[in-house]
Formats: structure tokens, sequence, C-alpha cells
């Protein structure tokens, strides 16, 4: 508790949050059950994407991350390529001062250190580079907190990702290839620990146990068109995806299949809106989710679930439903390895329909037992979860000192 005579931590909380992507509000999401239940007495706010999203949600006041409305469109025109270019610097400016109002700055989760879908080096990895360097001038501690990372071949994207780990306080990884990919990337990763995907913290919606005949399918789709290093073959990457999830669609459907179509992020709803129109019938159907928990009871209630979008999976796997994942990157992989599935992945840049159909079935067959192999993984991962939260508390909240500290940097 907080003493009268102590001014309470501040704490902000960093990222892509509100913008449109389940996962990552799923990852802030965990973080704010964790402060709530450990540091009820904490002072929290966010600098995100979407700070209309994240008050409206989960009542903390937020401040927009760019300050340039159109960051994340193309620039064609010289006004838009200028705006742009100020921004930068505004951003800078704002960043600090953001940054400097805080003891503590969490960023929960998300590939924040990756490039396994295109990123620019003047978008997010920039915005992390001034969080971590700025917090290093004023004495934040900044907490990168079971993120998500790869290596990255951009150079002015890898050195931008490679400070900002550097500069902060505390990391951790979701997986052991992203720790592996930082120390390649000159990160010295000696005390930085693996602990489960944050969306593991989230309250659990227990499966349905599967009775009579075949039930429903979930089918996660995304606007796939490869990783950072793919752009010049983005559209027959994309068109060969949709391609093959439309076979399997149909299969499936020919079968007498129920399917449900979910998404992650409002960007896939063109892929969705494809597989209506390519196979319509009635047993296709769209489901509507705003939040990790609305995609848990859609695959809750599945017999089975084939998905690519990253979060996606690990909704599926923490309700205890046998799960197809369609691979787009080495963290799927890693995901279905700690969770028992490794033998149920398939490339999503090469979709095989009748071979997906084939890992279908076989998945279908084991159905029982993946269940039990799920149920003890996700036990594990939520006690590991508690320790890392336990870690946190010890690497950020030191019992005293805060108040202190926060009184010098309100000094005029």
């Amino acid at each position: 508790m907080t003493s009268a005579n102590e001014t309470p931590v501040r704490v902000g909380v960093f990222g892509l949050l509100g913008s449109g992507n389940l996962g990552n509000d799923g990852s802030l999401e965990a973080v704010l059950g964790y402060l709530r239940t450990a540091h009820p007495e904490a002072v929290v706010d966010a600098l995100c994407g979407g700070p209309e999203v994240v008050t409206t949600r989960y009542r903390i006041p937020a401040t927009r991350l760019h300050w340039y409305r159109g960051e994340y469109r193309t620039a064609s025109r010289a006004g838009a390529i200028a705006a742009k270019g100020l921004g930068k610097l505004v951003d800078a400016v704002r960043t600090a001062a953001w940054v400097r109002r805080h003891d503590v700055v969490i960023v929960p989760g998300m590939g924040v250190l990756e490039a396994t879908l295109p990123l620019r080096p003047w978008g997010f990895p920039y915005s992390l580079f001034l969080l971590c360097a700025t917090a290093r001038l004023f004495g934040t501690r900044v907490a990168l907190v079971s993120v998500g990372a790869a290596a990255i071949g951009d150079r002015p994207t890898r050195a931008l990702v490679r400070w900002s780990a550097r500069l902060a306080t505390y990391r951790s990884y979701r997986d052991a290839l992203s720790r592996d990919a930082m120390r390649e990337m000159g990160v010295d990763t000696t005390r930085d620990e693996v602990y489960p995907d944050l969306a593991f913290a989230l309250p659990t919606v227990p499966a349905n146990a599967p009775s009579g005949p075949p039930g429903p399918v979930c089918v996660g789709v995304m606007a796939f068109h490869g990783g950072n290093d793919d752009r010049a073959r983005a559209q027959e990457i994309h068109r060969r995806y949709l391609d093959g999830t439309i076979r399997f669609v149909r299969a499936l459907v020919a079968d007498g299949r129920p399917i449900r179509l979910l998404t992650g992020d409002g960007c896939d709803e063109p892929v969705v809106a494809a597989i209506l129109d390519a196979v319509d019938s009635p047993l296709v159907t769209a489901a509507e989710a705003a939040s990790l928990a609305d995609l848990m009871k859609e695959a809750a209630a599945a017999d089975t679930v084939v998905a690519t979008r990253y979060h996606n999976l690990v909704c599926a796997l923490k309700v205890g439903t046998p799960t197809l994942a369609l691979s787009y990157a080495a963290k799927s992989d890693a995901l279905m390895a700690r969770m028992g599935l490794e033998a149920y992945c398939h490339p999503a840049r090469e979709v095989d329909a009748d071979r997906l159909l084939e890992q279908f079935r076989a998945l279908e067959k084991r159905s029982a037992e993946l269940r039990r192999t799920l149920a003890e993984r996700n036990l594990a991962a939520t006690r590991h979860l508690e320790r890392q939260f336990n870690t946190l508390t010890a690497a950020l909240f030191p019992a005293a000192g805060h108040a202190h500290t926060h009184a010098l940097r309100e000094a005029p």
C-alpha cells in the first residue's frame, strides 16, 4: 500500500494498442490484470496507437503514439511526406515528455522486436527506440515483457531494434527463438528469461468436449502477404495462401462441417469476404470477435481449430481445442511445439489443401489425447507466468525510492 506521504508509482504501457489487433490488446489486458492485482496503488496510463479504444475499453487515460495521424498510410504527395518527417521530430519531443512523467513503462507482449510482417524502420521501430532512449535519459525503468523477436535483415530496422533492447531495464521473450534472435543481433541475453505469451494469463474459457457427429471447425484467416523481405512477391504469396485456404474450406463443407471464420485484425476482413464469396454455403459463417475472450469462446465451441494468426492459435490452445497452425513464422512453430502439437504445422506460404486436409484428419483422430496434453501444458503456462509477474514486481517496483524519484522529476 502507498502511505499518505508517498506519491503512487506512475506506470505507462506502450505499444500499438487499441489499433485493431486483438493479440496486442490481449497482452495489454493481461498486464493490466497483473497491475490491478499486485499494484492497485499504481497510476496507469498509455501511449498507444488507438487511445480512444484503450480509454473506453480498459478505463485508463491514453495518449496517441504518433502526432501525425496518417503515420501508417503510404505518403505519395510532398505534403504528406513533409508531414511524416515533421511528425518524427514532434514525436521525439512528445515521447520524451510522456516518458519523463513515469517511473515504469511496460511494453506488454507483441512482436515488437521482429519484422515477420512488413515493417519500415521509421514506423514502430523508431517509436520503440525513442521510448527506450528517453527512458534511459530520465531514469525510467522500461520492461519488454514476453515480447516476440526475430532476426532482422534490414540494417536500419535491425539497429533500432537492437538498441531498443539494449536500453531496456528488463527483457523477457515469449519463446526461446526470440531470445536466440536477439543474441544473434548483438544483445546480451544472459539474464533474459523465456515465458509463455501473456495471453495465457487471461481468464480461461473451458472448451466443449465434442459429442455425437463431427461438429464445427474454426478457421482463422489472415491478410497474409509474406514477411518484411517478401515485398516483391507479396501478391503472389497472398493469392497462394487464399486459394489454398478456400480449397480447404470447400473440402470441409463437402463433408458437411460447419465453418466459423475467425480474424484477429481489421485488415483480415477482405479475406473473410473472399472466402464467403468463393464458397457460398450456409455452413460457412464469420465470427465477430472484438477481443481475445471472444476468440476463446469461438474456439471453445469448436471441435477443431485451423488458424494462421499467432493469437488465434494462442486462444485455441489456451481453451484446449485441438489446433492446426497455418504457420507464417517460426514463432507459430515454437508455440505449437511448446503445447505439444509440433506435428500439426502447415506452411502459410505454400498452402496445399490436400496435405492440409490429411493433417486435419490426423489431428481429429487424436482429439481426446491432445485435449489432455493441452490441459497439462496450459496449467504449466499459467504457473510460469505467475513466476514472471513476481519477477517483474521485484525488478520494477522496489519497496522504496518511488516517492523520492518522482518528486525530483516533477520539481521545477
